[in-house]
């Protein structure tokens, strides 16, 4: 009997994370950021992983200054900020020593509320699926993570 890629990744020590397709085609996932819970879309085209501005406080973030301006998603030269030290967990997978660029996301949300879908508090990107050895089952919707 062959092996499944659940089973094959979960005997290699992975864990593995349920997505959810929104109605925008991203995949949605919860992260607990800083120890508070909150949505995500994943984002493998994304080279940092990102927050809003207004997700400051409710994530307890400590910010500096940048002189990085950001683009995507249909928008560039955005303003950003950096904050550093930041305990990202997603299921069993945590680190501690995550960085996070803000910058507004009014964008992204008025285009997921425009196509019915709830609005995010920010984006994982590449950086956590790179350092979390990130493994993605488009089929099954689910993301295989190495602690």
């Amino acid at each position: 009997m062959a092996e499944t890629l659940e089973t094959f990744l979960l005997n290699k020590g992975y864990v593995g994370i349920k997505l959810k397709l929104t109605k925008t085609n991203h995949f949605e996932i919860k992260a607990t950021l800083n120890g508070v819970k909150g949505r995500f879309i994943l984002d493998t085209g994304a080279s940092s992983s990102c927050v809003g501005f207004e997700a400051v406080d409710t994530f307890n973030l400590q910010v500096k200054d940048s002189k990085v301006l950001a683009a995507g998603a249909g928008a560039i030269n955005m303003e950003t900020k950096m904050s550093k030290k930041n305990s990202v967990k997603i299921g069993k997978w945590q680190s501690d020593k995550i960085i996070l660029v803000l910058f507004n996301l009014t964008h992204v949300n008025t285009a997921l509320i425009d196509h019915k879908s709830k609005p995010v508090d920010g984006i994982i990107g590449a950086d956590i699926l790179k350092k979390s050895h990130a493994i993605i089952d488009y089929e099954k919707k689910q993301l295989y993570l190495k602690p």
